[in-house]
């Protein structure tokens, strides 16, 4: 792990303490990836003479990015991206371009109020996307570690996100 991921996913951890905003950020991450990759998934692209799609093409870049960050927890992006890209082909080569970009509504109202809710509800402040920008793809990279630390993997960024706030009290009994 780098010492900038190290950073930024520290700053990250402290707008996600509560585990029900933590619960919200799951459905809501995977809700908007789904769909931004649906409607680029019509679109489809020939690439050094292989067929793929859109969605396919633009989340290279950002999966890239992500191994760079950390390999391991982009190998585990990688697979849930190629997860949810194979789910969105299937929807559109299912359904009516109507009924996908329907679809890509209700996923993103549901995507960004889950996200909304999980902050100002549960976790009582802003998101920390308003304050840092690039916390944006942060999301995936904090999800998916948080299910490697509750599989018993990488106790390494267990001790960045479970470590307690700087600014909390702790009551010894």
């Amino acid at each position: 792990m780098n010492s900038y991921f190290r950073r930024q996913l520290a700053d990250y951890v402290e707008y996600h303490r509560d585990p029900w905003n933590c619960a919200m950020h799951v459905f809501g991450i995977l809700f908007l990836f789904l769909a931004a990759v649906l409607p680029l998934s019509l679109w489809s692209v020939t690439l050094f003479g292989i067929e793929t799609s859109a969605a396919t093409i633009a989340v290279i870049p950002v999966v890239f990015y992500w191994f760079l960050l950390d390999v391991a927890l982009g190998a585990g992006i990688l697979a849930a991206a190629v997860a949810l890209l194979s789910a969105a082909a299937l929807i559109v080569s299912h359904v009516t371009p109507a009924a996908m970009w329907s679809l890509t509504a209700v996923l993103i109202v549901v995507g960004v109020a889950s996200q909304i809710i999980g902050h100002r509800v549960f976790e009582g402040r802003q998101p920390a996307l308003v304050d840092n920008p690039t916390h944006l793809l942060l999301g995936p990279m904090f999800v998916m570690a948080k299910l490697f630390i509750a599989l018993g993997f990488r106790r390494d960024l267990a001790s960045i996100i479970e470590q307690r706030p700087q600014n909390s009290l702790s009551y010894s009994q």
